[in-house]
């Protein structure tokens, strides 16, 4: 997908949104490879029905999905499609690529061992290796503008009002 289609692609939904908010509103998986056959990045889960448990630092079998690690694949999905759409509208070539997430946490918090230990990533990092010729300027706007428009990326930065409710 080239910026031209990228731009018509999207041109109706904007139009759509501009003239009606609500429909913009919709109520909705860390190694992500890169590649140059359009705007996707592709994140491997490893099973097509995902089964969270516990980590096994937390008594787990590692057989099952953690979720700490499904939050960082999402990230990871995010902030990849979100950079090859950014790419491909400012007309920037990416021959290919990865994108990683790392995040620590320490389980102390989650096992209820120590009060002074978060419960919850307490550092999440994201980094890109691309194969581009793109100059220090471009990968510096890539950046900036695949952090603003990346949902998943903002979520965890500017974190919303979250309610737990009982039913």
């Amino acid at each position: 997908m080239n910026a031209d289609e990228l731009r018509a692609t999207q041109a109706p939904l904007k139009d759509r949104y501009r003239q009606e908010p609500g429909a913009a509103v919709i109520t909705l998986k860390a190694a992500g490879d890169l590649d140059s056959d359009g705007v996707a990045c592709k994140v491997d889960t490893g099973r097509a029905i995902v089964e969270a448990g516990l980590h096994p630092a937390t008594g787990g079998t590692g057989l099952q999905a953690c979720s700490g690690d499904m939050l960082l694949e999402a990230l990871v999905a995010c902030a990849g499609v979100t950079l090859k759409a950014v790419s491909t509208a400012l007309a920037i070539p990416i021959r290919k690529g990865t994108v990683r997430a790392e995040g620590d946490l320490d389980f102390r918090g989650t096992l209820g061992v120590a009060k002074d230990a978060p419960v919850g990533f307490r550092d999440i990092r994201l980094s890109f290796e691309l194969d581009t010729d793109a100059t220090p300027e471009q990968l510096a706007t890539l950046y900036k503008l695949t952090e603003r428009y990346c949902v998943i990326y903002q979520t965890l930065k500017n974190p919303p009002p979250l309610a737990l409710t009982a039913a």
